[in-house]
């Protein structure tokens, strides 16, 4: 067995919610196997995923068999677990689709190669719910759990209290689908615990219980719950104007993603550090008190930036990113500037005003295009005063001459030029 211990080591990180009587002894006891359930809605998990991968991480870290289960049954019925809405179901086609792209993230911090007994291992419970017919399942489930059990759990009752549209049968029978993998994993793989976030607590009881109810009180199996990630200012977790961050490049870009971390507040900086990074207790209790000492310097915020950016991309990607983020806030150079690529480019000036021009027009001085092919002087007469001021930069470079041409030599990625008036204007000219 390892020498670190799971639930001392997810509790110093702060992300233990409630374990139920006898878990931490079964980890002490052997190599023991949990699983933990993953929506497939999409063909990418987006941050909100990262707690419970994490945990699946530092699981297997700590010598266990960690179990990652893609939920395609369930995906197809919706979970009414902190839902007012039913969800869009998914057909079988699209389910593989995502479920193939999710085991490539996952493979990022899960070992799912090696010949370690405590390999991880991606199922799907589609696998073995497809083939169950109706009938079947409420004569052998159905059976065991009374509706009165399933009516008591917070997640039911609320819907029931008229919280949004009522609830669907569908949805109702979604803890007994739920308890039905855990009963199936049990029997199957030897798999005693459940991992979840605090508000899957109902679901998971439901399993355990229905093992125990159709196995025998000596059949154990355990609970697992870590607490909800919220921002300090109580908003949700994981979401930006423009929606979920995920962790495929295609739809959140390393930039923005490098970017989301280092915008975070300091209060949950400390916070994120212990959960979303894999640096041991003295590092963080380091790191956090030089923050302290000096918070302006957001030494955490960069070091949560750096670590899950490389874990989720590459160190590569993350020194792009630092170098993106110089260009725009910062004293990088023009070669820093040239380097990068179009698309990271375009994300960094996103927002930023945009001018197009004819390629023809190159050539021209560059007072004439700044003041009267584009608007980022209202005159040449300021446009000079400016540049004779030192105030003016084309790609990073003080123009020293307001009537210097501007030629396709000084076009960025083959289209584009970079014009900064004082420190925060910056104009993005587009040669088409």
């Amino acid at each position: 067995m390892a020498t670190k211990n799971f639930i001392e080591e997810l509790e110093w990180r702060g992300m233990i919610h409630t374990i139920m009587p006898g878990a931490k002894e079964q980890l002490e006891k052997e190599m023991t196997t949990a699983y933990l359930g993953i929506d497939p809605t999409a063909d990418s998990l987006h941050i909100g995923h990262l707690v419970g991968v994490m945990i699946l991480k530092h699981f297997q870290m700590c010598g266990h068999r960690p179990l990652a289960l893609i939920g395609g049954a369930t995906g197809m019925i919706g979970d009414p677990s902190g839902k007012s809405q039913e969800r869009n179901l998914l057909d079988e086609p699209t389910l593989r689709h995502n479920q193939e792209a999710i085991k490539r993230q996952l493979a990022k911090l899960l070992d799912f190669e090696s010949d370690a007994p405590n390999a991880a291992v991606l199922v799907n419970n589609y696998d073995w719910m497809k083939d169950i017919s109706f009938l079947e399942f409420i004569r052998d489930i159905g059976k065991c759990i009374t509706v009165n059990y399933m009516m008591a759990k917070d997640s039911v009752k609320k819907r029931f209290s008229g919280e949004g549209d009522g609830m669907s049968f569908t949805e109702f029978t979604y803890q007994l689908v739920q308890g039905f993998d855990f009963l199936h994993l049990y029997q199957t793989m030897n798999c005693k615990v459940q991992l979840g976030g605090a508000d899957q607590w109902g679901n998971i009881t439901t399993g355990t219980e229905l093992i125990r109810r159709k196995l025998g009180n000596e059949a154990e199996a355990f609970a697992i719950t870590c607490p909800l990630i919220t921002k300090a200012d109580g908003t949700k977790f994981g979401k930006t104007e423009s929606g979920n961050v995920w962790l495929d490049a295609r739809y959140t870009s390393p930039y923005k993603f490098y970017q989301f971390w280092l915008n975070v507040s300091d209060e949950d900086a400390k916070r994120y550090i212990r959960i979303f990074t894999l640096l041991d207790r003295e590092t963080v209790e380091a790191l956090t008190a030089e923050h302290e000492a000096a918070p302006h310097l957001r030494i955490l915020q960069k070091r949560l930036a750096q670590e899950i950016t490389t874990m989720i991309h590459s160190r590569e990607e993350y020194e792009k990113a630092v170098e993106a983020s110089a260009i725009l806030f910062g004293g990088s150079t023009s070669e820093a500037l040239r380097k990068i690529d179009e698309g990271t480019l375009l994300q960094v000036f996103e927002g930023v005003p945009q001018f197009r021009i004819a390629r023809a027009e190159l050539g021209l001085p560059f007072v004439d295009l700044c003041a009267e092919k584009t608007q980022v002087f209202p005159s040449k007469g300021e446009c000079r005063k400016m540049v004779q001021g030192g105030g003016v930069s084309l790609n990073k470079e003080k123009v020293a001459d307001p009537a210097r041409t501007v030629g396709e030599a000084d076009l960025i990625a083959g289209k584009y030029l970079l014009v900064q008036r004082g420190k925060k204007n910056y104009y993005l000219v587009i040669a088409e």
